[in-house]
């Protein structure tokens, strides 16, 4: 995978290139992710690096898989996606996080999911909560995280897990070094 930096510029591009396609116009975009204009130009320029949160909004808005901004690939699997031990596609949302997406080939799936790796936080570090469609499960591997949701302060060990409504504003801090979890994103009206 690019370099962060790289990898940046090239999902901008896809947002570009995709709403284009869509005929959409940015503030379409940004109204259909509850984000300002502002803040969506910037995400498209590849001048503000996005939370995994912002990424799948805009592919939801776009009408296409988080794939298709991750990889300019639309997904080809079906049936069932294989994925090894320290496999998926590796892609890093800001420096904290660090997501593998287990079936990022899948397509027309009905769920995301990934494992996320959170570096340690530094003491009294503040990070932005943000908010999807859908529903989320996280399963806590390694470490202990820290989930900020909808206002409630939760602490979550290896074996812990939580489910919620992911419109809620949240967000994930490790404690004492970094935290693995695994991360199932559920989308909006998926019916098995």
């Amino acid at each position: 995978m690019a370099g962060n930096a790289e990898q940046l510029g090239l999902i901008a591009m896809r947002i570009r290139d995709l709403r284009d396609i869509a005929c959409l116009t940015s503030a379409q975009v940004a109204q259909k992710t509850g984000i300002s204009l502002e803040e969506y130009e910037a995400y498209e320029t590849g001048t503000r690096d996005f939370s995994f949160s912002h990424l799948f909004n805009i592919a939801d808005a776009l009408g296409v898989d988080i794939s298709d901004l991750l990889t300019g690939e639309s997904p080809k699997l079906h049936g069932y996606v294989l994925t090894r031990a320290g496999q998926g596609l590796r892609f890093n949302r800001r420096e904290q996080y660090v997501y593998h997406h287990l079936a990022y080939n899948f397509r027309d799936k009905l769920a995301e999911p990934f494992i996320v790796t959170v570096a340690q936080d530094e003491p009294g570090a503040e990070k932005q909560a943000h908010s999807h469609e859908g529903q989320e499960f996280d399963y806590v591997l390694d470490g202990t995280l820290r989930i900020v949701l909808g206002g409630n302060e939760l602490f979550l060990q290896a074996g812990d897990s939580v489910y919620y409504d992911s419109s809620l504003p949240h967000v994930m801090y490790a404690l004492d070094g970094e935290c693995r979890f695994i991360a199932v994103v559920v989308k909006e009206g998926a019916k098995a």
